[in-house]
């Protein structure tokens, strides 16, 4: 094991064209590409090793909110908000003029209701470490490190859901894992886990920490030793294939580095969830992630091409690599999405492609959401979705608008004319507009087609071109939008955002009747300012769409915001599920929404995952209690 492009066979399982020796597989040349393979944000810098993070990570990431230390959303001198950090993303260094105004104008945001978090703790003063001496010397010699650390329990206690990361801000610390440990290989991580099945020790796994479903906290009841397993030391990319253009990783390689190290050989995975600059691979497989540009590579369950992962009764795989088999029920499939309840996921075989040609952003603007929604069904109805295609409707469209930066004298001028055109001419509402962003790849010729294609479907619903740079803009606007949060929670300020699945006849109606819903139970709860609710349109499949919602409200003279907020999102929930919305597309189930799992899967489903649970699991190893709370 080496840091850097080393290509490492260490109890590698050998694909199905082992004709090729090892030694030949370390020797296959690749293409040169000068591209960067994603179209997410590479943001650790060359200075930084090459890695998105070190093992103490809270050196560069926030250990109480989302993201890199010096990234964020600040109000400046000028009392203007500015986009800070050292040009990791396209905003770093960028003051929003016309932000604030914006926010205090609509949802009376106040920067005099500063509620900035507290300092670190007294790490003397967290809960102790419930001891297994036993365990430790057990399994030391199978570790990178391992730790009692305070910091490292803290760091690995939480992902980022509203209530983890406020409770942190101020300074209310729960069930703490009394230990982290990094492994360094598969082989160190059967060990880890024969150990803790021998001892009687939880073990939860832990990747990039960027879960939002409550997943990775410590079940308070839970009297046992408490191990948190850090998977990020096992960050390697163990072999690519070119012939069957596959790659095969260590299942805690995070996505920016994955993306990194495959172009400088000329491929790519294509899979960009929101999350990619923090998660793992391993974190994307127990989550059944889905990524912005599923449409050309496919969400995670479709890339995924074989999975090791350790059980309390041995290692899961198959024995083979084929495109697909009739053996039965897919084992992958109980992996997939197992939020950690079955075992550790420790190595992943993934597809890859050649670096595409070229990459083109675009937009359409749409006089009404209902509008947009045609247009995004009839690309989907017809089969010719690009790489990325996401709606917005008006109070989206209108954050991303305040959110641009201050124009030249010029650019004013212009930007006055279009919208004069759009309201005057076209007959365009401002508060009725809503946008859709799109990413082409392709080759050349590919993009133009399908430009042309999208454009002409766009025409027949009333959908003027927008122009690449604000297509471009609202992708990169993804990456960025976590920081927004933490800025909120600076002045009094809580926000989330929430998903789901649904088929297209109900796109329309469930955005209107989640956004109703969320507004009444905001008076309901006495909250006195109007709340930002916002809806958009991210993923299309033939019969239906992936749907996220956003909402935050200013909590001032709430005696507790977060269990006002869960109430409402709670609500919200309800309501998907009443229009026919699924219980998560992508986000998983973690603990706070396993309460509705049961009437998601019904009773006999229910008791399929328990039966699974049970026969791999019986003494409750893997204990986040996940998914179902009787046994998961």
């Amino acid at each position: 094991r080496g840091s850097g492009q080393i290509i490492y066979f260490h109890d590698l399982a050998v694909p199905i064209d082992a004709a090729m020796s090892l030694k030949d597989k370390s020797a296959v040349t690749m293409q040169t590409c000068k591209a960067q393979g994603t179209s997410a944000p590479i943001s650790s810098s060359k200075e930084e090793v090459q890695k998105a993070f070190p093992i103490k990570r809270e050196e560069v990431l926030r250990w109480n909110g989302w993201g890199y230390r010096d990234s964020g959303f600040v109000l400046n001198d000028n009392g203007n908000i500015e986009f800070s950090g050292k040009g990791r993303y396209s905003l770093s260094g960028t003051e929003l003029h016309k932000f604030k105004p914006f926010l205090e104008e609509r949802f009376g945001f106040d920067t005099n209701l500063k509620t900035f978090s507290q300092p670190p703790p007294d790490l003397t003063a967290l809960p102790r470490v419930i001891t297994n001496h036993s365990y430790v010397e057990a399994v030391r010699p199978f570790c990178v490190k391992i730790s009692d650390d305070g910091m490292d329990r803290i760091v690995h206690s939480h992902g980022h859901t509203c209530h983890e990361l406020f409770a942190l801000r101020t300074g209310k610390y729960g069930r703490l894992p009394d230990y982290v440990i990094w492994p360094g290989s598969h082989r160190d991580v059967e060990k880890i886990v024969l150990a803790a099945k021998e001892r009687n020790v939880c073990v939860i796994p832990f990747g990039g920490g960027t879960n939002v479903s409550g997943a990775l906290e410590c079940p308070t009841e839970e009297r046992r030793t408490i191990v948190s397993l850090d998977m990020t030391e096992m960050d390697k990319i163990l072999w690519i294939d070119d012939d069957n253009l596959t790659v095969h990783v260590e299942a805690g390689i995070v996505g920016q580095d994955l993306e990194r190290q495959l172009s400088e050989k000329g491929y790519c995975t294509g899979h960009e969830p929101d999350s990619q600059e923090f998660s793992t691979v391993g974190g994307w497989v127990a989550t059944r992630s889905s990524g912005m540009k599923k449409n050309i590579y496919g969400n995670i369950e479709d890339l995924v091409v074989r999975i090791r992962m350790v059980t309390a009764c041995g290692t899961v795989e198959k024995s083979f690599q084929g495109p697909r088999n009739s053996i039965g029920p897919d084992i992958h499939h109980f992996i997939l999405g197992s939020e950690g309840t079955l075992g550790v996921i420790t190595e992943v075989t993934m597809k890859i492609r050649p670096i595409p040609e070229m990459r083109k952003y675009g937009s359409v603007v749409f006089a009404t959401f209902e509008d947009g929604v045609k247009f995004v069904r009839e690309v989907a109805k017809q089969r010719c979705a690009p790489a990325s295609i996401r709606l917005m409707d008006n109070d989206q469209f209108l954050l991303g608008q305040a959110m641009s930066p201050a124009a030249s004298i010029w650019k004013s001028f212009t930007d006055k004319l279009k919208v004069i055109y759009l309201t005057r001419f076209k007959g365009y509402s401002a508060d009725k507009i809503a946008a859709c962003t799109l990413l082409l790849e392709g080759t050349a010729a590919e993009v133009l087609i399908q430009e042309q294609r999208l454009y002409s479907i766009a025409s027949k619903y009333g959908g003027i071109p927008g122009g690449e740079e604000n297509g471009k803009k609202g992708y990169m606007l993804t990456f960025v939008i976590a920081y927004i949060r933490d800025m909120g929670f600076d002045y009094s300020f809580l926000g989330e955002s929430f998903e789901t699945s649904v088929p297209w006849d109900r796109v329309v109606n469930l955005r209107r009747n989640v956004c109703d819903r969320i507004k009444r139970e905001c008076e309901r709860h006495g909250v006195r300012s109007t709340p930002i609710i916002s809806a958009r349109v991210t993923q299309t499949y033939d019969v239906g769409a992936c749907m996220y919602f956003y909402f935050g409200f200013k909590y001032a003279g709430l005696s507790d915001p977060v269990h006002v907020y869960e109430e409402i999102e709670a609500a919200a929930r309800e309501e998907i599920l009443a229009g026919g919305g699924s219980l998560s597309h992508h986000h998983g189930i973690g603990k706070i929404r396993r309460r509705w799992m049961r009437s998601s899967l019904s009773d006999a489903g229910v008791k399929m995952l328990e039966a699974v649970k049970t026969e791999l699991d019986p003494q409750n190893i893997f204990g986040c209690r996940n998914l179902l709370p009787s046994k998961l």
